[in-house]
């Protein structure tokens, strides 16, 4: 078992190292066998044809959204996309959800612009209005972006104006060079503002301001420029056909919402119930003598949080393979090892660490930098599960050890995979206790050291063990002095 999850780890280790090195060498036949040099590039007389990743935001925006935008985004900055296209029809949606869908959007090196299907509402306009340029279908309309509560609710009047200025200062930083931007997005946002420029009165007070493609297009100003938008294109394919420039073959990349993405995403969802549950099966595992089917679904579990996030685009295989060498090294100290604590202690640290990496967002082309910021939302995540494995652990060790299930199935088949019967031995449910067979006063003898955990047998039967006091050497005779939730308390027999 341990030379398969060793090899299966090697063969891990070796793709991750490998995958990069595979790609750009597929990538330098693509180009060879398109008849052009790897180190040189395209030819001289073709320019490399422009790559465009469209990213939807339809309807509500909330924290879906959030996870379309991410994963797309991140997978525009893998593919070394030249624009990122916010396919956009939308009536608003949450606050929070707007401003960190803002700064994914900052990370992009690329051009960023949005087209406008039918609706750019409220925080649909917010999202828009920090984008490089802003197109729109001939129905295409913008507008109305009062902060509102995530409830639909108003918020009170002075914490509108807080909001309201902050969003003011975020969007005109992320629109700086945009003349008339900060000016039409403050009088989309507060009913107060009026905007008039060049002596035409766009907006007046005690109203939001909506526009339409057309009005978003008219020109102010000496030189004169458009209001709000870049242009006006029938079909999102004909607003890429006329980024591309003439003649171009652009390569165009959508984000599909597959099986994977929507389970990825309810997966992330439950982290904290998955941590929880996934804790408590291994420690149940951890005090059962053998590895069974506790220690396996609690390992898949875990697993499904690293899946979960992965597909997400927040973390890579790395932290997958650190979790995964803090398991081998919990193996290697349960099954070799038993009571040396190095092994345990350097793998539940690795799985630990492994776990929050797996969880924290990295972004692909970015020199990895630890920061608290990155940590925060997976060490809530992990102190919640385990706040839950403390409680369930707490619920299992009162009511499982008294239980049918616990007598017929946990310790059976926690024993049954360790044990080694004498000749003669009484079989299993021959005359089943709480403990198995081992009650307290029987006597055994110490089969690893206990210091202070590890294994006895008793009656020809192996069991966890913890000594009393102090520890207790292999060889050495025993006696049960008290059955704990889950191992026996001993002391030696000649006490």
């Amino acid at each position: 078992m341990m030379r398969s999850i060793l090899s299966a780890l090697l063969v891990l280790l070796w793709s991750v190292t490998t995958s990069r090195g595979a790609d750009e060498a597929g990538a330098d036949a693509v180009a060879e066998a398109a008849g052009e040099s790897p180190a040189d590039g395209p030819a001289a007389t073709e320019a490399p044809a422009p790559r465009f990743y469209v990213v939807p935001i339809q309807g509500q925006i909330g924290q879906p959204t959030v996870f379309i935008v991410r994963n797309g985004v991140k997978e525009a900055v893998d593919a070394d996309a030249d624009y990122v296209v916010l396919h956009m029809d939308t009536p608003g949606g949450e606050l929070g959800a707007t401003l960190e869908i803002m700064e994914i959007l900052d990370r992009f090196k690329g051009t960023v612009v949005t087209y406008v299907d039918r609706e750019a509402g409220s925080a649909g306009a917010i999202i828009a209005g920090v984008t490089d340029d802003i197109f729109f279908a001939p129905k295409g309309v913008i507008g109305a972006a009062e902060p509102i509560l995530s409830t639909g609710e108003d918020v009170s009047e002075g914490l509108k104006r807080k909001m309201t200025a902050y969003l003011a200062a975020k969007v005109d930083a992320f629109s700086e060079g945009r003349k008339f931007r900060a000016e039409v997005l403050r009088a989309m946002m507060d009913p107060n503002y009026e905007l008039v420029i060049d002596g035409d009165v766009i907006k007046t007070k005690d109203e939001l301001l909506m526009l339409t493609a057309t009005k978003a297009m008219k020109r102010y100003g000496d030189p004169p420029q458009p209001l709000l938008g870049a242009g006006i294109h029938d079909t999102l394919d004909e607003l890429i056909t006329a980024l591309a420039g003439e003649g171009a073959a652009p390569v165009v990349k959508r984000f599909q919402m597959t099986w994977s993405v929507e389970l990825a995403q309810w997966l992330m969802k439950i982290s904290p119930l998955l941590l929880g549950l996934g804790g408590m099966l291994l420690f149940i595992e951890f005090k059962t003598p053998g590895f069974g089917v506790f220690g396996i679904s609690g390992i898949i579990l875990l697993l499904l949080v690293f899946f979960g996030h992965n597909v997400a685009g927040l973390s890579g295989h790395e932290p997958m393979l650190l979790f995964l060498l803090g398991v081998v090294l919990v193996f290697v100290e349960l099954l070799f090892f038993p009571g040396v604590l190095v092994f345990a202690i350097v793998g539940l640290v690795s799985m630990i660490v492994g776990l929050l990496w797996g969880m924290a967002d990295v972004w692909p082309g970015e020199a990895f930098e630890l920061t608290p910021e990155m940590f925060v939302t997976p060490a809530y995540n992990l102190a919640l599960g385990l706040f839950l494995a403390v409680g369930l652990i707490a619920i299992v060790a009162r009511l499982l050890p008294r239980s049918l299930f616990w007598d017929r199935f946990v310790l059976r088949s926690a024993v049954g995979g360790t044990a080694r019967r004498e000749p003669g031995a009484a079989e299993a449910g021959d005359e089943p206790s709480k403990a198995g067979g081992a009650d307290v006063g029987s006597v055994g003898v110490v089969v690893t050291d206990l210091h202070p955990v590890g294994r006895v047998e008793i009656d020809g039967r192996r069991y966890e063990a913890r000594a009393a006091v102090g520890e207790i050497p292999a060889g050495r005779k025993i006696r049960v002095v008290k059955r704990g939730d889950f191992v026996l308390i001993v002391e030696p027999a000649d006490k």
